[in-house]
């Protein structure tokens, strides 16, 4: 009995630690241009201990919200990829990524794909986050798939940008689910 409950000690310990070493190096990169996604980027990375990187571009965007989203726009119809400012230092050293974004014109910014195809993420875990006004998701989940094509992409998080600050507890939730969190 004594050998048993050892077995059954060790083969949870084990587990544990396996759970632990599975989850790796964690990065939290975001896009804002509000300033939501990146508060909901900070409390990932209060849950989670990742790093985090702001994805911005080299030239900003307009702080009007009108000439923004024409600019969005006009990059979308272009299939623009707008140079970004600064790079991920040792990206190879990730196994989780966490990609934040908002939603703009029912995808997500030209900024993310030029950050998503710069980078492999062969392998790496891809989580997707994202605030919006009230389009949810739009098409970004399928053309974040398509530029992670052999990552596992997990399940993402999408919420209003104005409840963003009300999260903490749904933000939590999510996390435990992905099982990425600093209570596992």
């Amino acid at each position: 009995m004594k050998k048993l409950m050892f077995l059954v000690a060790f083969a949870i310990a084990l587990c544990g630690t396996a759970q632990a070493q599975s989850k790796g190096k964690i990065l939290i990169a975001c896009f804002s241009w509000s300033g939501n996604t990146h508060e909901l980027a900070k409390q990932i990375q209060q849950q989670t201990g990742g790093d985090l990187f702001e994805i911005t571009t080299a030239k900003p965007y307009p702080a009007d919200y009108s000439e923004c989203v024409n600019l969005a726009r006009k990059e979308q119809q272009e299939n623009a990829r707008p140079p970004l400012a600064a790079e991920v230092k040792d990206m190879a050293t990730y196994d989780v990524i966490f990609v934040g974004y908002p939603n703009w014109c029912g995808s997500m910014p030209m900024a993310l794909f030029t950050f998503l195809e710069k980078y492999d993420m062969s392998g790496k875990t891809v989580i997707p986050f994202c605030t919006h006004g009230s389009g949810g998701w739009g098409n970004s989940v399928d053309d974040l798939k398509k530029l992670c094509a052999k990552a596992n992409v997990l399940e993402g998080f999408a919420i209003r940008g104005s409840a963003v600050k009300q999260s903490k507890d749904e933000v939590l939730k999510w996390l435990e689910k992905t099982g990425i969190t600093n209570s596992k």
